[in-house]
């Protein structure tokens, strides 16, 4: 039988049944299998993708909700790839077509590199803001310890919820309560028993990934990051907004480097909701 073109072929969800397919498509690409992110994003998130005929996947993304149940305020697009052998050909476009065409209304955001930039900008997502990949072994020293700071318990979490709603600007508590589970270490910050800030540290094949990382202000994330680090042998990676200029450059000065600077874009919004000024580092890019 004759192998049906790339615009014939059906565009389904996935499930965590199509883990193996998606960390397959990462590492086909080049990217790290990242099993634990992937299953993490299609069981907090949609997943959409193309099965190859000869088996895999032709393309991936996931897109992450937040806000009220049916009635999302805001939707991350993240993790989209399309296989080498069927790069070029219009794939991703289609794919991200559909995406948006499910989301409605539905305002989007997602961080793209240079190379992506130029579909999204065609699919009319605007830059907004940008990222700063950092990745290194964190090097105590000074006053990191200015803020206590303490592991989460279970009682922290409806603090944590309010903080993070107040800060991100909508409801991602499909996404926080997972954290646990997903993350190696969950820290809060506290000043006379009220949350200022937290943080997590999750694994990703020989890092840390520190976020989301959401805090009063600089003083309090140089804590949260440090008390992190203190309690991992593993190199830190994480995305921060440029804007807080502050935290680059002390953490660059304890040892982590700038891997890569990409583009915050959003379509349907000029800017994202919240407060910047708190919000630090998202929990992966993967999810806004």
């Amino acid at each position: 039988m004759p192998t049906p073109s790339l615009t014939a072929l059906p565009i389904r969800r996935l499930t965590l049944r199509d883990l193996t397919a998606c960390a397959d498509l990462s590492e086909d690409r080049g990217w790290p299998r990242e099993e634990h992110k992937w299953g993490f994003l299609l069981t907090a998130g949609k997943g959409f993708g193309i099965d190859d005929p000869e088996g895999g996947l032709v393309a991936a993304c996931v897109v992450t909700e937040y806000g009220a149940w049916g009635r999302p305020d805001l939707g991350a697009i993240g993790m989209v790839l399309v296989a080498e052998r069927h790069a070029r050909r219009g794939v991703g476009r289609r794919l991200m077509r559909h995406v948006v065409s499910s989301m409605g209304t539905t305002p989007l955001t997602l961080h793209a590199t240079p190379y992506g930039r130029p579909l999204y900008e065609e699919l009319g997502f605007k830059v907004t803001g940008r990222a700063e990949m950092l990745t290194g072994r964190f090097t105590p020293g000074g006053r990191d310890e200015g803020v206590a700071t303490r592991a989460a318990t279970a009682e922290d979490l409806p603090a944590i919820l309010r903080l993070d709603e107040e800060v991100f600007g909508t409801d991602r508590t499909s996404l926080i309560t997972r954290l646990p589970a997903f993350a190696d270490q969950l820290r809060v910050a506290e000043e006379d028993g009220r949350l200022i800030g937290y943080t997590a540290a999750w694994p990703n094949m020989d890092t840390h990934v520190v976020g989301p990382l959401i805090a009063r202000d600089t003083e309090t994330a140089k804590a949260l990051v440090a008390s992190l680090a203190a309690h991992t042998d593993r190199p830190l990676r994480t995305d921060i907004d440029v804007r807080h200029e502050e935290l680059l450059t002390w953490a660059k000065e304890r040892g982590l480097a700038s891997v890569a600077v990409n583009s915050v874009m959003t379509c349907g919004i000029t800017e994202l909701p919240g407060d910047w000024t708190r919000r630090f580092a998202p929990l992966t890019v993967a999810a806004g």
